[in-house]
């Protein structure tokens, strides 16, 4: 269990949620962020106990240091937040586009900068990307770019900022997670070795693993149940 303080980006809903509240069970004090401080607030009460809420905006990097200007100690730092990007080539939104790389490229490296001095001795990072990195489809343009960026991101982060360790976690398709509600999916599962897709239990499983064994850093996780390899 980390002794410091969790920070999550991304944290009022889905994934981000999911951990605050396992780290919150492990008694933790969890901060969350989200792009609006009112309902990252709310999130953070309903949470209960232990849970407060932090408001800014990824995609503008220049609000990021401040709003995380009081916030003490940070042990354990997951940064979930992504836009659900479709921007075909074809008909290219280069406003679209740069607000989503800004976001996962500029947004979570200034979150990184802006807690350095924050960082316990033993902090640990983990950053999600997603296997449309590996598994492009039509309009995946620039959420394969990030993702791909994401995974080559925290080599050199290990290297700057060691012994503070940094990891990438990258989901396929969590079959219970609200954006997937009411799809069908059975083609998905028929093409994953393992007969299911992933769930958020277990996301928030293997972003634990990464956060708390000392040895993991360096890695690209891929939760996907093998369906990357069909």
């Amino acid at each position: 269990m980390a002794d410091g303080s969790v920070l999550i980006v991304g944290g009022t809903s889905g994934l981000g949620r999911e951990i605050a509240a396992h780290y919150l069970k492990q008694g933790s004090s969890v901060a969350i962020t989200g792009r609006d401080a009112g309902r990252a607030a709310a999130v953070a009460d309903e949470l209960g106990d232990g849970a407060r809420g932090i408001g800014f905006d990824l995609a503008k990097p220049d609000t990021i240091a401040p709003a995380l200007n009081d916030v003490d100690e940070v042990s354990r730092l997951v940064i979930t937040a992504v836009l659900r990007d479709h921007n075909p080539i074809a008909e290219y939104n280069t406003s679209s586009a740069l607000e989503l790389i800004t976001m996962k490229m500029i947004g979570y490296t200034e979150t990184i900068h802006a807690l350095i001095p924050k960082f316990t001795d033993d902090a640990s990072v983990v950053l999600f990307g997603g296997l449309a990195k590996e598994r492009p489809y039509p309009g995946a343009i620039t959420i394969a770019t990030v993702n791909g960026g994401i995974s080559t991101m925290i080599n050199d982060l290990v290297v700057e900022l060691a012994p503070k360790r940094f990891n990438a976690l990258h989901p396929g398709i969590v079959g219970d997670s609200p954006y997937w509600e009411g799809k069908d999916l059975q083609s998905f599962v028929d093409r994953t070795p393992t007969g299911k897709l992933a769930t958020t239990a277990d996301v928030v499983d293997a972003t634990v693993f990464l956060l708390e064994n000392p040895a993991i850093n360096g890695v690209n996780l891929y939760i996907d149940g093998g369906w990357m390899r069909m």
